[in-house]
């Protein structure tokens, strides 16, 4: 079943919401390289169903660099942010998720901002932790994106969200595409990781190259990279 536009629809009727946000993140689970956040923003009263987008995992790796032109265009605002290896050490997965996902909203946001977001999976580490009050609204400065750690508009979460919105699969796809370039890019300056294969993820050969060359700068270090008693 194909990606519909019923989600992004039915947000937008709560509220007089009219632009949509859609995020997805890759790279959750990987041991090296960064953990990266698609976002996009539609009206979707306003853009038609883009044939062939699907949940990036579904595609191969030619097709979804193809789509990337399509999604840029068929979008009001798209964004990508990473978290690197050394963030996700020293902030833990969750807030450099967060981090990520910031990062690729508010590059969006200086193009089209969105009223509302859609995010893949059942748990929300976009919205903001950190809480503003009244007497930050009347510190100099505030409102600056650093100020906060993550959106102060709804966010709903959306299980099987790839699957299901195609905004959220477009997400994906951005995600996906630019990731995958970075862990190529990486792989030429650490060729013994496999990461043009493996993209970063714990395959046998992955862990057995960390057995004898160590871990580099693109690990999480704070990770199990290896087998327990190896």
């Amino acid at each position: 079943m194909a990606p519909t536009l019923i989600h992004e629809r039915a947000l937008a009727s709560e509220r007089g919401h009219r632009y949509i946000g859609a995020a997805d993140e890759v790279g959750r689970g990987s041991l090296a390289g960064p953990v990266s956040v698609g976002y996009v923003v539609i009206d979707p009263a306003d853009v038609p169903l883009l044939p062939g987008v699907r949940d990036s995992k579904l595609l191969s790796d030619s097709v979804r660099h193809e789509l990337v032109p399509a999604i840029k265009s068929w979008v009001a605002a798209w964004g990508v942010g990473h978290a690197s290896a050394a963030e996700i050490d020293a902030l833990g997965l969750v807030a450099a998720l967060r981090l990520a996902g910031l990062r690729a909203v508010n590059f969006a946001h200086e193009q089209q901002a969105a009223d509302a977001v859609l995010l893949d999976g059942n748990l929300d580490w976009l919205s903001a932790t950190i809480q503003p009050t009244l007497l930050d609204s009347l510190l100099p400065g505030f409102g600056d994106p650093e100020d906060v750690d993550g959106l102060q508009i709804p966010v709903r979460t959306l299980i099987k969200g790839d699957l299901l919105a195609l905004s959220i699969a477009a997400a994906s796809i951005l995600a996906k595409v630019e990731r995958d370039d970075l862990m190529d890019s990486y792989d030429r300056a650490y060729p013994a990781y496999g990461w043009i294969q493996n993209k970063g993820y714990g395959t046998e050969s992955h862990r057995q190259a960390i057995l004898e060359h160590g871990a580099t700068d693109y690990h999480r270090r704070s990770w199990q990279l290896t087998p327990k008693g190896q």
